[in-house]
């Protein structure tokens, strides 16, 4: 039998992920699973004129904005949307599919709940769909929602 225990939410904090972490919420807490919150802060890349000469960010930047991503994940859930046995938080740094993927893998999750912006058309093809990425790549179930 499958038996869900650990369950990824993945947020960029936008109102389409709100929605999904609701449903994680839910979820989480109807199948007595743990749920993991998880964002991803994209890697920066100083530029300037000449790329050998730019300026290095200071270590305070990096630990300055976890902390921050750390305290919002805190409060992203809403206690009306469910009481999940446990919850996690976590903030990785790279890019957002290759983020979520190794941290499904690395804590062994058995589903991720993820928001998806329900681009169609021309918008899908030049943007892309992380959501799409990691239903092809996660070593686990995903389960997309849909904003309305």
């Amino acid at each position: 039998m499958f038996q869900i225990a650990r369950i990824l939410a993945p947020t960029d904090f936008s109102q389409h992920a709100e929605g999904a972490l609701r449903y994680a919420c839910g979820l989480a807490e109807r199948l007595g699973a743990t749920l993991h919150l998880l964002h991803v802060l994209p890697d920066v890349v100083p530029v300037g004129p000449e790329p050998m000469l730019a300026p290095a960010l200071p270590p305070e930047y990096y630990s300055e904005t976890e902390a921050q991503s750390l305290e919002a994940l805190t409060k992203a859930v809403d206690p009306s949307w469910g009481h999940p046995p446990s919850l996690e938080f976590a903030v990785r740094w790279g890019g957002a599919v290759e983020g979520i993927v190794a941290y499904a893998a690395d804590l062994d999750m058995d589903l991720i709940v993820i928001a998806t912006h329900g681009r169609t058309g021309l918008s899908h093809v030049l943007l892309g769909s992380v959501a799409e990425r990691i239903v092809r790549e996660a070593p686990c179930p995903v389960l997309t929602i849909r904003s309305l």
